[in-house]
């Protein structure tokens, strides 16, 4: 007898073939989950889920990072007028120094699956972390090439992520938060250097923890 898991082994031969393959097989509603800002030194970490009609092929959705920022901002508002559902969670700075980033990563999917309007009955995974629910899962390694829904969820929450990173630079300026969206860059690292960290840097990261001494008080 075939099981679920050998369902699923195959690499797929399209991005729609894990949701076909979980259709077929009895589920009826598959949310695809990956989230953005697992590295960065500042802001949070966003996690999307997004449920998707059945079938249904949106042109150019792929992996967030692979695409320019304007192709996401563009296909941002067809996946959120075309899927069924979109659930989104974040995670802030301070959390993610108390439980530290894969916890953080864990929780802000479960939050984002918390946050849809449909109840899923599995959930394909970027990666290769389960969260804590009961729901039925499946984590693919590159899952945001490999699957539609997952490469639908890391646009959600890349675009989502992007536009809080941008609102900070104008309550934090100086960071250059709009541009590098608090990744590591040379002009980033410059400012914490100068500056010390702000409300919103990570204190447990490296690049930023040698620098709290030099924090301002308000």
């Amino acid at each position: 007898m075939t099981t679920q898991g050998e369902l699923f082994s195959a690499p797929p031969l399209d991005t729609l073939l894990f949701e076909k393959t979980a259709y077929c097989t009895g589920f009826t509603s598959v949310a695809g989950i990956d989230e953005a800002g697992r590295g960065p030194l500042a802001g949070p970490v966003t996690a999307a889920a997004v449920i998707l009609p059945i079938g249904l092929l949106i042109c150019g959705v792929d992996d967030s990072k692979k695409l320019t920022p304007d192709k996401r901002e563009m296909l941002y508002d067809v996946i959120m007028n075309q899927a069924l559902s979109v659930g989104v969670g974040s995670i802030d700075p301070a959390e993610i120094d108390r439980i530290n980033i894969l916890q953080a990563t864990r929780l802000a999917m479960l939050t984002a699956v918390n946050n849809l309007s449909i109840p899923p009955d599995l959930l394909l995974i970027d990666g290769i972390s389960t969260i804590d629910s009961s729901i039925c899962q499946k984590t693919i390694k590159k899952g945001d090439s490999l699957s539609l829904s997952i490469a639908a969820a890391s646009i959600i929450a890349k675009v989502t992520r992007d536009r809080l990173m941008i609102e900070m630079d104008t309550t934090y300026p100086g960071y250059g938060f709009s541009g590098h969206k608090g990744y590591g860059s040379a002009s980033h690292m410059d400012a914490i250097k100068r500056l010390g960290p702000s409300p919103i840097h990570r204190l447990t990261f490296r690049g930023v923890k040698e620098y709290i001494a030099c924090t301002c008080s308000s």
